[in-house]
């Protein structure tokens, strides 16, 4: 038995783009999903400006029953069943029948906090002491994870079902958990991904530290500026992405369609110590986690072609770069090509790592390398360690053979992973 891990179907939901094909095109054409919110105006909020799907109410009768939609008021589950039932479609799996779930099959579906504005709802009913009115499907909008339970009621899925919760690592995490499960043999199909709320109860928060753009509220589309000597902060976005994950074996033998097989990761924590804090990362774990997630694939540090990195558009981005260019040994032009997919969607947060990893693995099928947007001019000190010609303004034709994509989070949290592509025998 093979203990190779492939992606076999991809979903998602996010700013730039609601499923595949949309997202796929905002990406070659560096469209950006980043739009001013009254909401937030009328709030107060320094910054009002954010990213946030476009879901309609074609989607929502698309996905969920009139009785589902009662008192649905989760965001995040809406955006997680979207991108997950999305992707199961995408690899050419059909939902189980009513009488037996496949054992097969698992979920790992990550979030940061599930169902914000439900919890408000709630809270105001049980103060009006309205609490019959709350409905019976509260607890599951608003339990961490009601997600991946969800899911797992819409497909039949009998095997491990579980949430992860890592902070902006969470989405990245989730695919090294699903990928080590098939691995070890316990499943042939892991449904894999995150997702993340929208709304002022979520953003609020990073709003009151200070650290998101407020000079881009009339001109939205280029407040998220990644890499760039103009950076002034991460701009908060929403959204899901979704992956599926099988063994090789498995794969192959039905005959799906492979975008890239998944060869592997690593996670873990700066412990907050040196340089690292709650909100800043210890460059030494950094380091340590795509060293490890390099070892862990089996790939060499020269062979890596593309990175998708985290680059929130905030003062650590240079030094990001700087930790990849130590982890792989490499600079100038022999650095890789490096975008981020953060200029287009903002920072999905929890969502973040899982809708970058469907836009990593969207390189392999499309044969380009996406642009960045909002960096003309790079920062000086990314400049003093990476030629210019690796940061792409725009989408190139390239067959890359190795992406690595990497999250890093609150905490002080990090995870990487390694893609492949998929070359029939």
């Amino acid at each position: 038995m093979s203990d190779r891990v492939v992606v076999t179907g991809l979903g998602v939901c996010a700013p730039n783009g609601v499923g595949l094909s949309n997202f796929t095109h905002s990406l070659q054409q560096g469209e950006c999903g980043i739009r001013f919110h009254q909401e937030l105006s009328d709030l107060g909020f320094g910054c009002q400006v954010a990213g946030k799907p476009e879901v309609t109410n074609l989607h929502m009768s698309r996905y969920f029953t009139p009785l589902q939609r009662k008192g649905l008021n989760s965001s995040g589950l809406v955006y997680g069943v979207l991108a997950g039932t999305d992707a199961w479609a995408d690899a050419g799996l059909k939902p189980m029948g009513t009488e037996h779930p496949d054992w097969e099959s698992g979920i790992v579906f990550g979030t940061g906090i599930l169902g914000v504005d439900k919890f408000r709802e709630s809270i105001y009913l049980i103060d009006n002491k309205n609490t019959r009115r709350l409905g019976s499907n509260s607890v599951m909008q608003t339990m961490a994870s009601g997600i991946s339970a969800y899911l797992s009621g819409i497909l039949g899925l009998g095997n491990q079902i579980t949430t992860n919760s890592s902070a902006c690592a969470t989405g990245t995490e989730a695919i090294i958990m699903g990928m080590e499960r098939i691995r070890s043999g316990k499943a042939k199909r892991m449904l894999v991904g995150s997702c993340n709320d929208s709304g002022p109860y979520i953003w609020g928060g990073f709003d009151a530290m200070r650290i998101l753009p407020s000079q881009y509220n009339k001109n939205p589309e280029h407040a998220s500026r990644p890499m760039s000597a103009t950076a002034a902060g991460f701009v908060p976005g929403s959204g899901a992405g979704a992956v599926v994950l099988e063994s090789m074996d498995s794969a192959l033998a039905r005959g799906a369609s492979i975008y890239a097989e998944v060869m592997g990761g690593a996670v873990n924590s700066g412990g907050q110590r040196g340089t690292g804090s709650m909100t800043a990362p210890n460059g030494e774990a950094v380091q340590r986690c795509i060293v490890d997630a390099l070892a862990d694939a089996g790939i060499a540090k020269k062979e890596v072609d593309v990175i998708n990195g985290h680059l929130t558009a905030t003062s650590k981005d240079a030094e990001e770069i700087k930790n990849w260019s130590r982890a792989l040994e490499r600079s100038g032009k022999d650095f890789p090509y490096i975008n981020t997919t953060k200029s287009l969607t903002g920072h999905c947060l929890a969502a973040a790592g899982s809708v970058e990893a469907v836009a990593s693995i969207l390189q392999f099928r499309c044969k380009e390398v996406f642009g960045n947007i909002n960096c003309k001019d790079l920062h000086p000190d990314i400049l003093e360690i990476v030629d210019e010609t690796k940061i792409p303004l725009k989408t190139f034709s390239y067959s890359p053979n190795i992406i690595a994509k990497a999250s890093f989070g609150f905490g002080d949290v990090n995870a990487c992973v390694i893609f492949k592509a998929y070359k029939a025998n």
